[in-house]
């Protein structure tokens, strides 16, 4: 049985976790995550420093376990939960990293990068730049989000389906 109320719950405590992580990662130097800008901003800019890209590691593998540890736990409880089928799973799975995809694609990037930019977000050397307001750069990332959300969440239900 699908469980809309737990995929949201879920999914915005999810939500809220990693954006916070997301944001806290840019206010430290928001090239830690160069590599997600669009690219003419990339191209503007120097590439990262062997520092930058240790950076990126040290906030990027977390908040990728995050992600997965989040819908993982959320579809192991429901597991847990009684007799539910392999698709009640994988939807909870991949819905619980859908939340996650909406509400980076329309507060962090719409709302956050594209609407207000702010100062942390700005890549030294990239000031001005219309690409900060690429909202159709952002569209296609939640897009391509859509497609690690059900793939993800088929790879999860597959690790929680075996224990």
């Amino acid at each position: 049985m699908l469980n809309f109320t737990k995929i949201l719950i879920d999914g915005t405590a999810l939500s809220l976790i990693t954006s916070l992580w997301l944001i806290i990662s840019l206010l430290v130097n928001p090239r830690i995550f160069l590599h997600d800008y669009p690219a003419k901003i990339q191209e503007k800019v120097s590439p990262k420093t062997n520092a930058e890209k240790r950076l990126t590691y040290i906030f990027g593998v977390p908040f990728m376990l995050m992600l997965l540890l989040g819908s993982f736990l959320s579809t192991l409880s429901l597991k847990n939960s009684g007799n539910i089928q392999f698709l009640a799973l994988w939807l909870n799975a991949a819905g619980v990293l859908l939340v996650f995809n909406i509400v980076d694609w329309l507060i962090l990037d719409w709302l956050i990068f594209c609407t207000i930019t702010p100062r942390f977000v700005v890549i030294p050397g990239s000031e001005g730049m219309p690409d900060y307001k690429d909202y159709g750069f952002h569209f296609r990332g939640f897009l391509h989000g859509i497609a690690y959300s059900v793939l993800g969440g088929l790879l999860i239900t597959v690790m929680v389906s075996i224990l």
